[in-house]
């Protein structure tokens, strides 16, 4: 038998747990995207033509779309995009931070360092390499935008993320290749509306690192020792794409 077919029926042994949402043609995706931006599983090609009995398929979707890998020129202009990755760029340790409690007193609660460390003094120190998700439960209201934007009602966006002190921590303290989570943006809200832009998500970016957004099921792996296994179209030149995401645990 050969080594590597023999370590993945060890694998396939594992839990595989599904990270990413399923996508159709009314999942949600950010309003300043324009409308009809979205049309999936549109036929071109049918059952009884005479040409080739088969079925064919186009796809029309914004990179930003469902749960999704972004690359640093969606907000660096000139930096890298989707072709400067590679496969080996898509496999990471994976940290997960549970801050589902302190989500559940304030919907705008930003990760703070101290939370990081934290995680740290129960899990060891985030390794290199390492994919850092945020857990906040947020994945929970999909596909409501409303409810993922938490619209309230002076039609305020309201919903939980990153602080910049927080990034800087895994980034530049740690040496993080990415992170991840649950809402539709990295920020914050409450972060967001202080800087008057999406400076968490400028600052990865700028960074050279990845992030995935829109994220799901963190509640079903643990908070050390799986691997985050990511996976996107090889398309030339994208700022960002709807991605397949998976972790293996024990």
């Amino acid at each position: 038998m050969y080594k590597l077919w023999q370590a993945l029926e060890g694998a396939k042994k594992l839990k595989w747990v599904e990270l990413s949402h399923p996508l159709n043609n009314d999942s949600p995706y950010w309003s300043g995207i324009p409308e009809g931006s979205v049309e999936l599983c549109n036929v071109v090609f049918d059952w009884g033509n005479p040409m080739l009995e088969c079925l064919i398929h186009t796809f029309k979707f914004p990179g930003q779309f469902g749960t999704h890998v972004d690359f640093p020129g969606h907000f660096i202009k000139g930096a890298a995009m989707s072709d400067s990755y590679g496969v080996m760029d898509a496999v990471f340790p994976l940290c997960v931070v549970d801050i589902t409690g302190k989500v559940a007193q304030d919907p705008c609660y930003a990760v703070t360092v101290q939370d990081i460390k934290d995680y740290e003094e129960k899990y060891g120190p985030i390794p290199d390499g390492a994919f850092v998700a945020l857990r906040t439960d947020w994945s929970k209201k999909w596909p409501d935008m409303d409810a993922l934007s938490g619209i309230a009602e002076d039609g305020s966006e309201n919903f939980p993320g990153w602080s910049l002190d927080a990034l800087k921590y895994i980034y530049e303290v740690r040496s993080a290749a990415a992170n991840g989570h649950e809402a539709l943006d990295t920020d914050a809200s409450a972060e967001a509306a202080k800087a008057g832009d999406l400076a968490c998500e400028r600052y990865v970016l700028s960074k050279g690192k990845l992030q995935i957004e829109v994220l799901c099921n963190l509640d079903k792996v643990p908070s050390a020792g799986a691997v985050l296994i990511a996976a996107w179209p090889r398309i030339e030149g994208a700022s960002g794409l709807p991605a397949r995401v998976w972790a293996v645990t024990e």
